[in-house]
């Protein structure tokens, strides 16, 4: 069964911030010879990979909405420098938009069920994707979408 995850992107504004922070990551390593690949690394390794690389994504939450979402390809975990294990989340590069989904603040991350886990944004109606981000996010504040 496919399963999803779902995290809090901390540290950027939108979706334009994540995609962003991912162009420049992968330029950096780009430029230093390391493998060109994007992952998310978080201190717990999931239980359930099978169910995650089986077609799963990482919802991405902006400012109290789920509004992205990137395919999730393998989960690597590793022992970082000071003996604590961690994982690697290898990510598809591609963000995906989402309709938007108000959560709350959550540590770590969750699993999420696809029955529960947003519509893409180009399956839901090609005027929301051509709508501007901010007024976007004015009507689902005001609960409109």
């Amino acid at each position: 069964m496919t399963l999803n995850i779902l995290k809090l992107c901390v540290g950027c504004d939108s979706v334009e911030d994540l995609e962003d922070w991912i162009g420049e990551r992968l330029d950096e390593r780009r430029r230093s010879g390391q493998p060109v690949e994007h992952f998310h690394t978080t201190r717990m390794a999931p239980a359930r990979v099978g169910d995650l690389v089986d077609g799963g994504s990482l919802f991405w939450v902006i400012k109290g909405n789920v509004q992205c979402r990137q395919h999730l390809l393998e989960v690597r975990p590793f022992v970082d420098g000071q003996g604590i294990s961690r994982c690697h989340l290898m990510l598809d590069p591609l963000v995906i938009r989402t309709v938007w989904q108000p959560r709350r603040a959550f540590q770590g991350w969750r699993y999420l069920k696809p029955a529960d886990a947003p519509a893409d944004l180009a399956a839901a109606g090609r005027g929301l994707l051509e709508m501007p981000p901010t007024l976007r996010r004015e009507l689902a504040e005001l609960g409109l979408l």
